[in-house]
């Protein structure tokens, strides 16, 4: 794969590649060791494209990890536990019925998150927008890279899955908040 779209979120494009060189340049050259082309194993089942073979998240997301896990890359999982003083008239759920909630990063190393989205929109903008931040505020990461499809790649997978133009648009829309975590977006493609 290759990238072919970079996108500046609260100062990213700077502090990325000012601060962590090294770990960016690891992360730049596993999508370049990916060969995507190897990847379209998945059968769709929707109407439009029924029996198409597409790019498949999962396979992608395993060779993120099969390249970037022994360079010492490794998910960051913490636990959730949620409020309940925020329930009215004394309710009360049953826990035992409620699997135990956590948030997680794909990726961690000094100070750097990394997350591999080939989902739907709403989990890019969650990505950048709120986990990103619970993670700084945490002292987990510093800064982060969101690595995510161009239109053109996207067009490849399922339905709904969004992409790096999109995405930027709607972060120029939005605007940054002293709160943002510098994230540097990276827009790819198959070779």
């Amino acid at each position: 794969m290759k990238i072919v779209g970079r996108y500046s979120f609260a100062r990213g494009g700077d502090v990325v590649p000012k601060q962590h060189q090294k770990l960016l340049q690891e992360v730049e050259r596993a999508i370049e060791l990916i060969d995507a082309d190897k990847l379209r194993t998945k059968e769709s089942k929707e109407k439009t494209m029924k029996g198409s073979m597409l790019y498949s998240p999962v396979e992608l997301n395993k060779e993120f990890k099969r390249i970037l896990v022994p360079q010492g890359w490794n998910n960051y999982k913490i636990d959730c536990d949620y409020p309940t003083k925020y329930y009215v008239d004394g309710y009360q759920p049953i826990e035992e019925k409620i699997a135990r909630p956590f948030r997680d990063m794909d990726f961690v190393k000094n100070g750097l998150g990394v997350e591999v989205q080939f989902g739907k929109y709403a989990f890019m903008v969650y990505d950048v927008a709120a986990k990103m931040t619970i993670f700084r505020k945490l002292n987990v990461i510093k800064a982060g890279i969101e690595i995510v499809p161009i239109k053109e790649f996207a067009a490849g997978m399922s339905t709904g899955v969004s992409y790096f133009e999109q995405f930027c648009w709607d972060l120029d829309q939005r605007g940054v908040s002293e709160i943002d975590t510098p994230v540097l977006i990276l827009g790819i493609t198959a070779d």
